[in-house]
């Protein structure tokens, strides 16, 4: 009889344990595929060390920048099987390469090297010529998926997921959120962010999008405007060219490179911020955004349903101008 009864008693204190645990906002950050990550949850414990060994796990499948990673293997032709993760990134990819008839393209590998925005530095003698010679094994539908091996046209084609690997990592980390059953948190990769529920003050989680002050810095970036985001998931990613450029010989080169035509893209377009229900959309889109211009990007966030957009350019006279998609302008906050 006294046994059974203690059985009862420890039963009863097993159910109430997970309950019992104290809740509270833990701060992470770290560095992770060559930029920094932040992150901001509400649960009963530290996960730093969990969140880690996740994005460890995805630099080994996608980074370009860890010669053992699968994609680095898969650019130098190696005999390798794709992860879950390669299979994901290399499928959004594709999708939407064909929504944006190519203006994002993860084949762009050889001329991001060939500009110096790559691992091994800018390639030397870079004439017009050589431009077209690259672009001769450029091209999204050069490069398949068959089962778990990538299949190229031409074995010259090399893959470079960093348009949208930050925003496919932020997802990741949301999803493993989201098993544990915590509802409310902030998560950001390289500028890349998804929120859920509220912040520590009870509050919407409060995003800055910075101004596009060219050779801006974290230390000396200017804030645009603050957008708010509480309750649901929700995605922000930004794409802009006022970081990641040089000039040679009075000529501006810019990260963002147009697949069409090998060189680096130009417009009025200066910062494309797109808002989703996932960050990796949200980051491909952006990155597609940059590459079309302006009026290419109203075209195709005004046709894409689940996406929302604040695109900043310029006008005839170098002044700033900005254009609000009516579902992402609901969410500034102002200041």
């Amino acid at each position: 009889m006294k046994k059974f009864h203690y059985l009862i008693i420890i039963s009863l204190a097993l159910l109430l344990l997970p309950s019992c645990a104290k809740q509270q906002y833990y701060k992470i950050m770290g560095e992770t595929q060559g930029t920094t990550y932040h992150i901001i949850y509400r649960y009963s414990k530290m996960l730093k060390p969990q969140v880690d060994s996740l994005l460890n796990e995805i630099d080994l499948s996608l980074s370009i920048y860890n010669p053992n990673s699968i994609i680095s293997k898969v650019n130098r032709n190696e005999p390798v099987q794709v992860d879950e993760h390669f299979i994901k990134v290399y499928k959004k990819a594709m999708e939407i390469s064909q929504a944006t008839n190519g203006a994002f393209d993860v084949t762009v590998e050889p001329l991001v090297e060939a500009y110096g925005f790559g691992p091994r530095g800018k390639l030397k003698n870079l004439s017009p010529q050589k431009i077209d010679s690259i672009l001769q094994f450029v091209g999204y539908h050069k490069v398949h998926l068959e089962g778990n091996r990538v299949v190229k046209d031409d074995p010259r084609i090399q893959l470079n997921f960093n348009a949208i690997a930050q925003g496919y990592t932020v997802d990741v980390i949301a999803k493993y959120f989201d098993r544990l059953g915590i509802t409310d948190y902030m998560v950001e990769v390289g500028g890349e962010v998804i929120t859920k529920g509220k912040n520590e003050f009870g509050q919407a989680w409060r995003i800055g999008i910075d101004k596009p002050i060219e050779g801006s810095n974290e230390a000396s970036r200017e804030i645009q405007l603050v957008v708010g985001l509480k309750g649901t998931k929700k995605a922000i990613a930004t794409s802009g060219n006022y970081r990641r450029f040089y000039i040679e010989n009075g000529i501006k080169y810019t990260h963002t490179i147009n697949p069409h035509t090998g060189k680096p893209a130009k417009s009025s377009l200066l910062s494309a911020s797109i808002l989703s229900n996932n960050c990796t959309d949200a980051d491909g889109y952006a990155t597609a955004c940059m590459v079309m211009g302006l009026e290419k990007a109203i075209e195709l966030v005004n046709r894409k349903p689940n996406l929302e957009a604040f695109f900043i350019y310029t006008d005839n006279e170098s002044k700033y101008r900005f254009y609000f998609t009516p579902g992402f302008k609901k969410y500034v906050i102002e200041e």
